[in-house]
């Protein structure tokens, strides 16, 4: 059986010829306008009305109006646009599948999050400020002040694919590693916990790792209250969403030193202003929504895509379903 397959990703020749081979008989049609970017949605497009399949980022709405829709394959790990009862309980009424690419970001984001780790631990990001800056031989301040991440405590707060192999990659430094995620059945080389159990475990760890997606019960979830609870000199990293988190109160917990450095990638806001109070907070450090990237991205969703589509056929599971 033949399907049509919509797209509006701006994919790179290479991929989009990958893509093109490797659909066996099956329709291609894209978007009119298609995105550069898979954090953002493309506008409404006629030819979505023809599709089985979707393969990027579609308007949520339109997805709702085309009942011949039976599955959407995101381009990006989150699906904020898409987490709505309404959005959720019409696909799942359809019998429709909505599918995210998160096994092709967890390996770059991990990566991203321990280097962070490692570089704040090992104090090299002192040292080049010090390169750039006055150029003092800081020997015994550096040396005196590095840290290991030996036997150190993680909290991961969200518990996803991203997780999973931060978990893999943390493992030869033996650390203590919790997670809170709504289902609470255990986990490898992790103690899951509960969200009541936040603050008593936030008082332990030595560094709080924020993978929450976007939606209306994450909004603001590491606020003021818990960034108090949190043990003196804690290290912080955002690779989820930057709604999930209070900036303002995130400024004033480096500020009073209740934090010893955040690690941001994601803001509410992007680009993050220049007028943003995080660009000159003491001890935090920022890069521009980066840790999923990677240089082969494009070929990589369309390997995870068709990957999924001989599964779809097969009406066998589908890697990074939602729900």
């Amino acid at each position: 059986m033949s399907l049509t397959i919509w797209c509006n990703a701006a994919l790179s020749a290479p991929a989009e010829q990958r893509l093109a081979a490797g659909l066996d008989g099956h329709r291609l049609v894209f978007a009119k306008k298609r995105a550069a970017s898979v954090l953002v949605a493309g506008p409404a497009d006629a030819a979505l009305a023809e599709a089985d399949i979707v393969f990027g980022q579609p308007l949520a709405e339109d997805c709702l109006r085309f009942p011949r829709l039976r599955w959407v394959a995101l381009t990006t790990a989150g699906y904020g646009r898409y987490d709505t009862p309404e959005f959720l309980e019409t696909f799942r009424g359809r019998g429709a599948a909505l599918t995210t690419s998160s096994s092709v970001f967890a390996e770059p984001c991990a990566q991203h999050v321990l280097a962070m780790m490692l570089a704040l631990g090992r104090q090299l990001l002192a040292s080049h400020a010090e390169q750039l800056g006055e150029k003092r031989w800081q020997f015994f301040e550096r040396r005196s002040t590095s840290v290991l991440l030996n036997g150190q405590t993680v909290l991961l707060l969200g518990y996803g694919a991203i997780a999973r192999r931060l978990v893999e990659l943390l493992a030869p430094f033996g650390m203590k590693l919790y997670a809170v995620r709504r289902k609470t059945h255990s986990e490898r080389g992790v103690h899951i916990i509960p969200e009541e159990k936040v603050s008593a475990v936030l008082g332990d760890a030595d560094h709080i790792v924020n993978l929450l997606p976007d939606n209306e019960g994450t909004r603001n979830y590491v606020n003021a209250r818990r960034l108090a609870a949190c043990k003196p000199g804690a290290r912080f990293y955002n690779i989820g969403r930057g709604t999930t988190v209070d900036e303002r109160a995130l400024v004033q917990s480096l500020e009073n030193g209740r934090l010893g450095a955040a690690y941001l990638d994601v803001f509410a806001e992007e680009p993050l202003p220049p007028s943003s109070p995080l660009w000159t907070a003491p001890n935090c450090f920022i890069t521009p929504h980066t840790a999923g990237g990677r240089h082969d991205q494009d070929v990589a969703l369309v390997r995870h895509f068709l990957a999924n589509l001989v599964a779809f056929e097969r009406r066998e599971p589908l890697a990074d379903r939602v729900g």
